[in-house]
């Protein structure tokens, strides 16, 4: 179905003159495909120089600036070979301008390949950084050299490619070139209004301009060529998602009317009353479900918010309608948690609630599966172990999904497969900005909890630079003489050659020969059954200090956990504190948080630790995120699910995000199977930037 005009972006880069399998492999590492029979050449086009060479200098020899690149026309005036025998003396060639003499120096030279390039009284052109010794000039090995009647092929500016080790910028600028050269002209997908508006160039010009910059204003993401490219990535992205979304409600949804009997006598038992923000979620997602549309919603929800509750109460929704509901989470730690809170605010009701993980033996998976089936389990928690072929719903009517950049959109689809039409509530403790919202959730409603439930207290934020962890220590050491139960989170799991961080173990055994056996340690490479024993020791109160790494980020719940320290909290970015920090301040005692640095600080150290600092919204901490890192690695470490934009800036090109969405759903209104004029064109367009889920979508008509 791929439209025979995309031919020449899709061979594959290991049939490209000059690269081969092993090259092919190093680009794909480069790219992120996953080897090299998945590597295109469409992946090279969409490689993004990230600086320039500017060899457009040309001082003459005797003012060359020391450890500067520039271009010297000069005449080759004699050859100094290595003397025999003395392999590590170099090969020196000197020439010569009206201003000067300089040494052109070669290491392991090949005798007759420098005689024919550089041959005795031919004027050349040689480019490179000149160093300068005792006076005299010398260019090692220089980057280019060409004969003055070809001084056209001298490339006076040049890209600069992001690289990995064994691939070398002339290997990669050669495939790309080579690339270049076959660059088909497209018909043109961006409505005509748009293209005008921005003054978008045509897609192959603007590729061509991407990858031949001119000065450091062409490597701008805001210039017209980047634009209209980061314009093409979002609308494919943007028509991708509503394709999905289309397509999920296509399946047109079953009306999901709850009695109230259940959630009435939740709400009735709850130790707190709602807040403002949980019963307007509520309402609408309750709104949605008993809608012939099937709901599609986020909630979104700062840490502390009260999320569980929320989609508890949608979830008795389609208990007291007669099916049954499922909540996926992305860890083992993770679903358990939600199962402990679900089974304390139903105990007493008669709900058949089960759990489902790739953990359980097969005696006590086959039972699971057998309730799931005839319904007895009327709410499922689990992890992907649900996505499961043997797993069989008998009336799949609401499916949840915990922490949704964890999952693809593809995963949302094979858990909706589950039921039919079941509605979906996806739900994330990571505030995400407008812009990111729209980029990863761009198909759905949104709803967001931004009140903390009643009676808990601000937590108290204080940097302290690393110089004074024995006060820490100490004040640790009354903390927990007092009864209290505190976190000290590490960035790594064990000490490492190359990294001067203290380790999660190192400072466990630490801690422990200071403060006792009340000291426990928790970490992402120890197996399931040693980090919830960890974790339930420490819950339980057998341990007062945990040390952990990140792996407490998401969803871990100890209300009595009063401090956390970070340690080098500089390391971490800002959304991953916040996750952090939303650890304590979860019951009613005042809490605290000490963000331990290493001095001196950066100056984007210095602004995140302040916004921590000044701050308690995830929301605004969220927006600071963006700023001072960008998307690529505002979740913490990318997930398959986030964006992870090619060419695209969330930073620079949120106003084209809001357009391409707007833009993305015109499209589907006009022209819902892509059939038309524009249409064929944009079926090229989500081919070039691999949306495989519209892809798909398409061939199954």
């Amino acid at each position: 179905m791929r439209p025979s005009e995309l031919d020449p972006f899709f061979v594959p880069v290991a049939s490209r003159p000059g690269i081969g399998p092993k090259l092919a492999d190093l680009i794909a590492r480069l790219t992120g495909r996953d080897g090299a029979e998945d590597t295109r050449v469409v992946d090279l086009m969409f490689l993004a120089p990230h600086s320039i060479i500017d060899r457009s200098q040309q001082p003459g020899i005797a003012l060359a600036p020391e450890g500067t690149i520039v271009t010297l026309k000069v005449t080759v005036d004699r050859h100094q070979p290595s003397p025999r025998g003395k392999p590590n003396v170099p090969y020196r060639v000197f020439a010569s301008d009206e201003t000067g003499e300089i040494a052109l120096t070669f290491f392991r030279a090949k005798t007759d390949w420098l005689k024919h390039a550089l041959p005795l009284g031919e004027t050349v052109l040689v480019s490179g950084k000149v160093d300068w010794f005792n006076g005299r000039p010398s260019m090692v090995h220089p980057d280019h050299m060409v004969r003055e009647a070809d001084a056209a092929s001298m490339p006076f500016v040049e890209p600069v490619y992001p690289l990995t080790a064994g691939l070398s910028p002339k290997v990669l600028r050669r495939a790309i070139d080579g690339a270049l050269e076959t660059l088909p002209v497209m018909n043109e997908w961006i409505d005509p209004g748009i293209v005008t508006r921005h003054g978008f160039p045509a897609f192959h010009e603007a590729l061509r301009d991407l990858h031949t910059p001119q000065s450091a204003a062409d490597l701008e993401p805001r210039n017209t060529f980047r634009s209209r490219l980061a314009y093409d990535e979002l609308l494919a992205g943007q028509l991708s998602l509503a394709m999905v979304r289309q397509r999920i409600r296509k399946l047109s949804g079953r009306p999901v009317i709850g009695t109230g009997r259940l959630s009435e006598k939740v709400s009735a038992a709850l130790p707190f009353k709602l807040t403002g923000g949980q019963l307007k979620a509520v309402h609408d997602i309750l709104t949605d479900m008993r809608a012939d549309e099937r709901m599609l919603r986020l909630l979104q929800g700062d840490v502390g918010s009260g999320k569980t509750v929320v989609a508890l109460m949608a979830m008795l929704a389609a208990v007291e309608a007669g099916g049954q509901a499922v909540l996926m989470a992305p860890t083992e730690i993770l679903a358990r948690q939600h199962l402990a809170t679900i089974e304390k605010l139903t105990a007493g009701l008669g709900i058949g609630v089960d759990i489902l993980t790739g953990r359980a033996g097969s005696r006590e998976r086959s039972a699971v599966l057998g309730r799931i089936e005839s319904g007895d389990a009327q709410i499922v928690v689990g992890t992907h172990a649900l996505f499961q072929d043997t797993v069989t719903f008998k009336d799949l009517m609401l499916a949840v999904v915990d922490e949704q950049h964890r999952f693809g959109v593809h995963q949302r689809l094979r858990l909706t497969a589950k039921g039919t039409a079941p509605h979906m509530l996806v739900m994330t403790a990571t505030p995400i900005p407008r812009t990111l919202v729209l980029a990863a959730f761009g198909d759905m409603d949104v709803s967001r909890l931004t009140e903390k439930p009643a009676g808990r207290k601000p937590i108290q934020t204080v940097t302290v630079p690393d110089e004074r962890i024995g006060e820490m220590v100490d004040r640790l050491r009354a903390a927990v003489a007092e009864g209290k139960k505190a976190y000290w989170i590490c960035p790594l799991v064990e000490e490492s050659e190359v990294s001067d961080l203290m380790s999660a173990d190192e400072r466990h055994k630490l801690l422990a020969s200071i403060l006792g056996p009340k000291v426990g340690l928790v970490h992402g490479r120890m197996s399931g059954p040693e980090k919830d024993a960890a974790m339930m020791a420490f819950k339980n109160g057998e341990t007062r200090l945990l040390v952990a790494t990140t792996v407490i980020e998401v969803g871990v719940d100890v209300p009595d956990a009063t401090i956390i320290v970070i340690e080098h909290a500089e390391r971490f970015g800002l959304a991953q504190l916040h996750q952090l920090r939303g650890r304590v301040g979860r019951g009613d005692e005042a809490s605290s948080c000490i963000l331990l640095y290493k001095s001196p600080l950066s100056e984007t150290g210095r602004a995140r630790l302040g916004v921590m600092r000044d701050t308690e919204d995830g929301f605004v901490i969220a927006e600071e995120d963006l700023k001072l890192r960008g998307e690529g690695e505002l979740l913490g470490t990318r997930q398959s699910g986030t964006p992870g934009f090619r060419l695209a800036s969330l930073e620079a090109h949120g106003d084209l995000l809001e357009t391409a969405r707007n833009d993305a759903r015109y499209i589907l209104e006009t022209d819902p199977d892509l059939a038309g004029q524009r249409g064929q064109a944009l079926r090229a367009l989500l081919y070039l930037f691999r949306r495989d889920e519209a892809i798909r979508l398409l061939r199954a008509g």
